[in-house]
């Protein structure tokens, strides 16, 4: 009896701890402490997104990126074309181009992996994973994002945020990391602009124009707020012209490839989340006319540095949606101290 009260109280104890971690998987991605604003502008202040990565090679940023979780970065296809490992350096909480962060950290990368369907006459696909050549610690300052899941919805007008070294003037490359805040437009009104979009891309912009992401912002995430959990929802890809009305900008779409990154991740899965709009998307009765002239499209993607033209804008985070966080680190555990307790309570 003294053995069994022993083992048996402890194994109570442990039982009722982790069942509780059984049930209560919070997301450890999407975290931005030091994003308490609701407003967009044009510089991005320090800590607000904290996944974002600038890819730089000797002559300075030519893309972005995602950073999913410690040690894979997310960013477009056809930043590197040939999978070229060289000359390239991630910078991981990176403010400013021009003088150093005290907050950053810089790594090169190991290992590049982008989509075999990748075409680059469509942009179909155009989506890339770029392990670092270490795993980075988190801070307030360095944070994964959240990626949507297989089946999430984002309607058209669900408010938006894309990042990247972009600008305000021609000719004038930024030194302090950009911000602006576009909503989705969805798949049927985007086509009368890009008639070749596809069920793997999500478009986001303004009609009237003025806002938008530009070259060597290609790579960049595109996000939405769920709660306090940050999602991507896209990849900067492509677009016609710059901030151009009635031409939103092309994004890969995140949700469609969760196989496809989980199994080059492996067992680093990033976190998933499934996000849902609510009510009736209005794309769903738009229309466009078949006399659809030819599309010229830019891939967001520069090595010239040439300059992204965004503006400044004044918005408010849209906070609906559910959170669904895939998780196993509980599972194994619970059914050993489990199996434990039953054990050990057999008379």
């Amino acid at each position: 009896m003294g053995l069994y009260q022993f083992l048996c109280g402890p194994a109570v104890v442990m039982i009722i701890l982790f069942s509780v971690g059984c049930h209560s998987q919070q997301p450890v991605c999407g975290q931005a402490p030091k994003n308490t604003r609701i407003e967009g502008g044009q510089n991005a202040s320090p800590g607000s997104w904290p996944w974002f990565v600038s890819l730089n090679k000797p002559g300075g940023p030519f893309c972005g990126g995602s950073l999913i979780n410690d040690q894979w970065v997310l960013t477009a296809a056809h930043c590197v074309p040939g999978n070229e490992l060289f000359n390239i350096t991630a910078y991981l909480g990176r403010l400013t181009q021009s003088v150093t962060n005290v907050n950053e950290v810089s790594t090169t990368l190991e290992d590049i992996i982008c989509h075999p369907s990748y075409n680059p006459q469509t942009y179909e696909n155009d989506i890339c994973l770029l392990k670092l050549s270490a795993p980075v610690n988190f801070t307030d300052y360095i944070q994964p994002v959240c990626l949507a899941s297989e089946g999430s919805t984002f309607h058209s007008g669900v408010s938006s945020w894309v990042t990247g070294f972009s600008n305000t003037q021609v000719d004038s490359r930024a030194d302090i990391l950009q911000e602006v805040n576009v909503p989705i437009v969805g798949n049927n009104e985007c086509k009368c602009a890009y008639p070749f979009i596809t069920d793997n891309m999500i478009c986001a912009g303004f009609r009237e124009g003025g806002k938008d992401a530009c070259q060597g912002d290609a790579g960049a995430p595109l996000v939405t707020k769920n709660g306090f959990t940050w999602i991507q929802s896209g990849i900067v890809s492509f677009g016609k012209g710059c901030a151009r009305p009635m031409t939103p900008g092309g994004y890969t779409r995140v949700s469609q490839y969760q196989d496809w990154i989980t199994n080059i991740t492996g067992s680093n899965e990033p976190g998933f989340v499934t996000y849902k709009s609510s009510g009736v998307d209005s794309d769903l009765n738009s229309t466009c006319s078949t006399n659809t002239t030819k599309t010229t499209m830019t891939p967001w993607a520069t090595t010239t540095m040439t300059p992204t033209v965004t503006k400044p804008n004044m918005g408010s985070i849209f906070d609906s949606g559910e959170q669904l966080i895939r998780s196993s680190h509980f599972t194994p555990l619970c059914l050993l101290v489990i199996s434990l307790f039953v054990l050990v309570g057999e008379p």
